[in-house]
C-alpha cells in the first residue's frame, strides 16, 4: 500500500473552495478511494501563503526536507490543484524534477488527472502556465488598488511615531502622547539643536521609538524627513516597499491630520539640505584622509571607535546618542599620548609586557574570538547545505561554498593552534615593530600608509578613558 504526503496551500486570496478543510476533505476522500495512507505528521499546511516563491513557504520546504530522508517516508504527493504546489513553473519543474529523480516521489493533482504520457506532459505545463499567469495578474492587480488608494490619500503601511492605524477609516489617528515627542524634535532642531543632543535628551527622558527601541541619529533624521508630519504620504509608483530613490516617488495629501504645518516642514528640509552643503565632505584618497589610530581607540565606557576626522575626536556611540560620556579632545592631544606610550617601552618594560600578554586576556579574547568566528563558519557550513537540500542552491554552488568555509574554518584552527601552542612573544620582532611605529610618528615626512599598517600590526585596540585622560594599550602578540 502507498503512503501518501498531503500538501494544502491557503492563499489570503483564497475563496471558500480552496479552504484548508475544504482542500483536506477532498484529499482524504481521495486517499480513500485509492486505497492510500496518509499519516497525520505528513499533511503539510501553508495558511496565508502565496505560492509565488517557494523558499517563503515553509511547510512546503519541510515538505521537501522530510521528502529527501532515507528511506523515502512517502511516495506521492497529493495536492487540491497543480498551483496549490507552485503558481511560478521554475519552481515546479525544479522541485518536481527533484522529488521525482531524487526521491522517486510523484506530485498527483486530485482535481487534474493526468495520465504518464506526453499529452499529459503539455497539459500539465499549459495548467501551470495559467496558474503563473493568474498569480502574475493578481499581482498586478493588487499594485493597482495600493496605487488607487494611495492617490485617495490612504495610509497602507503601519503607523509611524505620532500616528496609530484606524483600520476600519484606513487612514491615521493622532496619537497625541507620541506626536509631543516628534513636535519636540522639529522644534529643538529649527532652534539649532544637534541631532545628537536631541537623541541624548530623549533617551535620558526614557522615550521610546514606535518599536520600543532608544532612539539614535538616523531614527530622528527619518522623523525630520517624513512627509507624514505634514499631511502627505509619499508613495512610489512601482508599490514597492523599499524606495528606489532614481525612480520617482509621488507626495499625495493623505486623509489623516498633519503634526506639522507646512510651513515648518518647509523650513526643516532647507535646514538639512543647508546642513548637508555646508558640511559636504571633499574628496580625498583614504590614506590621506584616515588617521592612523582610525578604529583603533575605543570609547572605555561604551567601547564604540572613536572619530578621529576632524580636530577632535569624539566617541561615535555618544554622537548617535547610545553613550552618556562625551569622549570630545582635540586629536593632537590623543597623539602626544601615543607617542608617549610607545616612547616609554623599554625593553625591560617588553620583558614585563611579555608575561602580561602570556597570562592576560588579551590572549583569551583572541582565542575567544576565533572561537565565536569558529561557530559562525560551522553555522555557515550547515545553513550552505540546508539550502542545498532545500534545492535553494545548485550542487554547483554547495561545492564552491563548502570549499571556501572549509578552509576558513581550516585557518581559524591553525591560528587557534599556534595560539595554544605558542609559549612566548617573540621580542626581537616586536620591538622592531614598535621601533619602526616610533620613528614613523616622529618622522613628519613619513607615509600616513606606512602609519596605519604598523599601528595595526603591533595595536589590538587602545581604550581612551575621558575623566582621567589615559590611553591603554592592547598589544597583538606574536
Amino acid at each position: 500500500m502507498n503512503i501518501a504526503c498531503a500538501y494544502i496551500r491557503v492563499s489570503t486570496d483564497d475563496q471558500i473552495e480552496y479552504s484548508l478543510d475544504a482542500q483536506l476533505n477532498a484529499i482524504k476522500k481521495y486517499v480513500k478511494e485509492n486505497n492510500l495512507i496518509l499519516p497525520n505528521e505528513y499533511i503539510f499546511v501553508d495558511d496565508g501563503y502565496s505560492g509565488r516563491k517557494a523558499e517563503k513557504r515553509p511547510a512546503f520546504m519541510k515538505m521537501i526536507y522530510t521528502a529527501k530522508n532515507k528511506p523515502t517516508p512517502f511516495n506521492i504527493i497529493l495536492v487540491h490543484k497543480f498551483d496549490r504546489f507552485a503558481r511560478n513553473r521554475e519552481d515546479s519543474v525544479v522541485y518536481k524534477s527533484l522529488l521525482k529523480k531524487e526521491c522517486n516521489i510523484k506530485v498527483i493533482s486530485i482535481t487534474e488527472s493526468l495520465e504518464d504520457d506526453k499529452f499529459s506532459i503539455i497539459l500539465e505545463s499549459m495548467l501551470e502556465a495559467m496558474a503563473e499567469y493568474y498569480s502574475l495578474n493578481l499581482a498586478e492587480e493588487v499594485k493597482k488598488g495600493m496605487s488607487e488608494k494611495a492617490k485617495r490619500g490612504e495610509y497602507q503601511a503601519y503607523a509611524p511615531l505620532g500616528y496609530n492605524n484606524d483600520k476600519t477609516n484606513k487612514t491615521l489617528v493622532i496619537n497625541e502622547n507620541e506626536a509631543k515627542i516628534v513636535k519636540y524634535i522639529f522644534t529643538e532642531f529649527l532652534n539649532d539643536k544637534p541631532i545628537q543632543q536631541i537623541t541624548k535628551n530623549l533617551n535620558d527622558l526614557g522615550y521610546k521609538t514606535k518599536r520600543g527601541n532608544k532612539f539614535e541619529r538616523r531614527s530622528i533624521e527619518y522623523i525630520l524627513k517624513n512627509t507624514v508630519y505634514m499631511g502627505y504620504t509619499t508613495w512610489c509608483e512601482d508599490g514597492k516597499r523599499k524606495r528606489d530613490y532614481k525612480k520617482p516617488a509621488y507626495i499625495i495629501k493623505g486623509n489623516y491630520p498633519p503634526i506639522i504645518d507646512k510651513d515648518t516642514f518647509k523650513k526643516t528640509q532647507i535646514k538639512i539640505q543647508n546642513f548637508k552643503e555646508k558640511y559636504k565632505p571633499k574628496e580625498r584618497p583614504i590614506t590621506e584622509f584616515k588617521h592612523y589610530l582610525s578604529g583603533t581607540i575605543k570609547c572605555a565606557y561604551c567601547g564604540s571607535n572613536l572619530s578621529m576626522g576632524g580636530k577632535y575626536t569624539q566617541c561615535i556611540g555618544y554622537s548617535h546618542g547610545k553613550c552618556k560620556i562625551s569622549s570630545a579632545i582635540p586629536i593632537k592631544e590623543i597623539e602626544e599620548l601615543f607617542l608617549k606610550e610607545i616612547s616609554s617601552i623599554s625593553f625591560k618594560d617588553l620583558n614585563t609586557l611579555n608575561l602580561k600578554l602570556k597570562n592576560d586576556k588579551n590572549k583569551y579574547e583572541k582565542i575567544k574570538l576565533l572561537n565565536l568566528e569558529l561557530n559562525k563558519l560551522n553555522v555557515k557550513l550547515n545553513r550552505a547545505k540546508t539550502a542545498y537540500l532545500d534545492s535553494i542552491d545548485t550542487l554547483e554552488d554547495y561545492k564552491k561554498n563548502k570549499i571556501l568555509i572549509e578552509n576558513q574554518i581550516k585557518n581559524i584552527k591553525d591560528k587557534l593552534n599556534l595560539i595554544n601552542t605558542q609559549n612566548e612573544i617573540n621580542l626581537n620582532e616586536f620591538k622592531t615593530n614598535i621601533e619602526n611605529l616610533k620613528n614613523l610618528i616622529i618622522d613628519k615626512n613619513s607615509s600616513n600608509l606606512d602609519k596605519i599598517l604598523y599601528v595595526k600590526a603591533c595595536i589590538e585596540k587602545i581604550v581612551f578613558n575621558k575623566v582621567d585622560k589615559t590611553l591603554e594599550f592592547y598589544y597583538y602578540s606574536y
